[in-house]
Formats: C-alpha cells, sequence, structure tokens
C-alpha cells in the first residue's frame, strides 16, 4: 500500500478555466487601476487601448489585423461573428469536443442557416480534406473537454488561401500555442484560458477580409445590440480602438494587464509556448508509465498541451470522479475532474500559468488516489 504523499503543490489549482493565476501573483499588481471611474473616461480608454496595443504586440499579429473587447466572455466573441458575418457563403462546422457543437446548434437552429457538418467524437478529430475552405468555416483550435487540438505550422489542416472566412474559437490555446494568424479570419478568447485572467470579458481578433465581411455585408436576421460590430451602417472601428459595447469591469482590465505583462516579462509568447510543452510533456510521460490511465486523444500529434485529458482504464466506473474529490478535499489538486459530456476522466490543465514543478508534486498524489479510491470502491 502507497503512503500518503508529503508534499503537495504550492499552487493545486489545475482547473481548466478559470485557470491559475500567473506565478508570483498578487492583488499588488492591480493597483494602478482606475477603480470608480468611467471606461469611457481617458484614465479607462488608456487602458483598454493599452490592453489592446499589448495583445496585438505580444501574439505578434501581423498588420491590418484588430484587437477588440467584447462582451460574455469567448462565447460572446464567437456568437458575435456568427451573427454579424455568417449568410452570404455557405457554412461548414468543424467540431469535437462540446463547446464546438454548440456553435453548430446556433447556426441550424438559432441562425437557421444550412450547414455541412464535420464532427469526431471525443479524442478524434474530423477528416479536414473533406471541408471546403472556399464555405465560410467555424471551427476550435484546441478542445477544451476533448484534449484534442489542431496542428500548427506545415501541418495546418486550413490552407492559407481561401474564399470563405474561418472563424476559430480558440480560447484554450492564444498565448499557448502559436497560431497560425494569416490562415485565420476570426479568433476569439478569453483572459481567464491560458492567462489565468478573470471571466466575462472575451476578445476578438479580426483579418482584414473579416473587417470587408461587416463593411459589406448587413444579415438579413436582426442583430442584438450586444453582438452588434456594425454602427451607422457600417462596420464599428471604434471596437477595436478601446470603445466597448457594454460596461468593462476596469479592475477586470488591469487583471488582464497584469497578466500581460506578466508574458512581456518573461520572454513573450515563444515562453509561454515553450511553458505549456513542458507541462505537458510531464503530464504525457506520467500517463504513458501507468498501466491504469491512458491519454483520451486517440493520436498523441493531436494531443493538447493546455487541457490535458486522460481517462481511468482500471477499476470500477466512478472511479475518477472520486479520485477528482478526494485529491480536491486533501488540497493536492482543485476541479480535474472530466468536463461533464466527455467521456469519464481526469483533466488537469497545463497551460502557462502552471509552474512545471506543481504538476510534478501532483504526480504522487495521482498515483495515490487511484490506489485509494480503486481499493475503497471495488471492496463494496
Amino acid at each position: 500500500t502507497m503512503s500518503k504523499p508529503d508534499t503537495k503543490p504550492p499552487c493545486p489549482n489545475f482547473s481548466s478555466g478559470p485557470t491559475a493565476k500567473r506565478p508570483g501573483y498578487t492583488l499588488d499588481g492591480l493597483q494602478g487601476c482606475p477603480l470608480g471611474r468611467s471606461h469611457r473616461s481617458a484614465a479607462g480608454m488608456s487602458k483598454l487601448r493599452e490592453s489592446l496595443d499589448l495583445t496585438h504586440e505580444l501574439l505578434e499579429l501581423p498588420e491590418g489585423y484588430l484587437v477588440g473587447i467584447v462582451p460574455a466572455s469567448d462565447t460572446g466573441a464567437v456568437e458575435m461573428a456568427m451573427w454579424n458575418m455568417l449568410g452570404p457563403k455557405p457554412v461548414e462546422v468543424c467540431f469535437w469536443d462540446a463547446f464546438g457543437k454548440s456553435w453548430w446548434t446556433d447556426v441550424t437552429k438559432q441562425l437557421k442557416l444550412d450547414a455541412v457538418e464535420h464532427s469526431a467524437t471525443y479524442g478524434q478529430l474530423p477528416d479536414f480534406s473533406r471541408v471546403n475552405f472556399d464555405n465560410d468555416v467555424i471551427m476550435t483550435w484546441n478542445g477544451t473537454t476533448s484534449g484534442v487540438c489542431m496542428l500548427g505550422g506545415e501541418q495546418c489542416a486550413v490552407p492559407e488561401k481561401h474564399e470563405g472566412l474561418v472563424i476559430c474559437d480558440a480560447t484554450s490555446a492564444v498565448f499557448a500555442m502559436p497560431m497560425p494568424w494569416n490562415r485565420l479570419d476570426v479568433v476569439t478568447f478569453s483572459w481567464q484560458k491560458a492567462l489565468g485572467g478573470e471571466a466575462g470579458h472575451g476578445m476578438m481578433i479580426l483579418s482584414p477580409r473579416a473587417v470587408q465581411r461587416v463593411q459589406e455585408y448587413s444579415p438579413a436576421w436582426p442583430v442584438p445590440k450586444v453582438l452588434c460590430l456594425r454602427s451607422g451602417g457600417s462596420f464599428n472601428n471604434a471596437l477595436f480602438r478601446g470603445s466597448v459595447i457594454n460596461t468593462v469591469s476596469m479592475l477586470c482590465v488591469e487583471d488582464y494587464l497584469d497578466a500581460l505583462r506578466w508574458v512581456q516579462r518573461i520572454g513573450g509568447v515563444q515562453e509561454t509556448y515553450r511553458r505549456c510543452q513542458r507541462n505537458f510533456a510531464v503530464m504525457k510521460a506520467f500517463v504513458e508509465s501507468r498501466d491504469w490511465c491512458s491519454l483520451l486523444s486517440s493520436d498523441q500529434q493531436f494531443a493538447s498541451p493546455t487541457s490535458f485529458c486522460f481517462v481511468i482504464t482500471k477499476g470500477p466506473q466512478g472511479l475518477s470522479k472520486a479520485m477528482a474529490g478526494l485529491l480536491a478535499e486533501e488540497d493536492a489538486a482543485y476541479d480535474i475532474a472530466s468536463y461533464r459530456d466527455a467521456p469519464e476522466g481526469l483533466r488537469v490543465w497545463c497551460g502557462p500559468t502552471v509552474e512545471t514543478s506543481d504538476l510534478e508534486a501532483l504526480l504522487p498524489w495521482l498515483d495515490w488516489a487511484f490506489e485509494q479510491c480503486n481499493a475503497s470502491m471495488s471492496t463494496k
């Protein structure tokens, strides 16, 4: 029988969103916040513009790409893109996890558009060779609930030249893995994933082609004000220069700036990418060396380096939930049960704000929790 480990992770926050705050985070980093001031004041607008400019700079976005803050987190950003841009071309939706499937539902049930479905079960990717990128394509970059992600670089399934718009939900990918910006027209994310920011605010990155679509196309359906990218009959440039549709939390903006400055201090996105890869390597080596668990991803090259999902291959049903509960009770790991609609297993966030040493400290606790829960549940 394995004895209980002596050392706990100093930061046991392994949730896949909201994620762990950046290393060394304290509330002192928020002292520059203009609390009690209007977001439209000079002080408020200065903070908003700084956050947009720093995002553009750190992500190394191509010239002509725009960044804006929008309501309702990543969900709001994706909905905004769909409600404003879909309609003039046929639509294809690629999904392989719970959130990607919700975009399919909204396209077909809410906007009532005929769309082509390209789906895969948890742990797999659809066949992208069947996708016609001359149509508008909606896709997720990283399946936060499935532990499977797209490949970048020369292996990217999205062609550089395409007639349609590519709308990409990249909430658990941006700042965590390289993105092929020149192949994507709309990219959305939120502060509470890779950067450990606060919830409620979405980010929208637009290519010049996406801006042109909004400028030239007016949807047949009414677009609610909270989702509208047009003003006075044309594209609302102000949203990408610091103005916002509804009131933002300046405290959350300051927290986002704190995270961006941390990225800047440690060496930019190349270092956040490296941190993710180091974390992923630790978890992957662990799972591969154990006979009681395996990666949810059916192909290791597509395994997500951020939302690390693995299944328990031995023991009774409900074992993984019992393990997650026990580890939380022991303050060794919080919020690592798999997503409610995903196959039963565990999901450990390996994003850049997680310290590799915390993951290393977690590993013996996983072994211990498996042994404890398997023994107690098998005797019932």
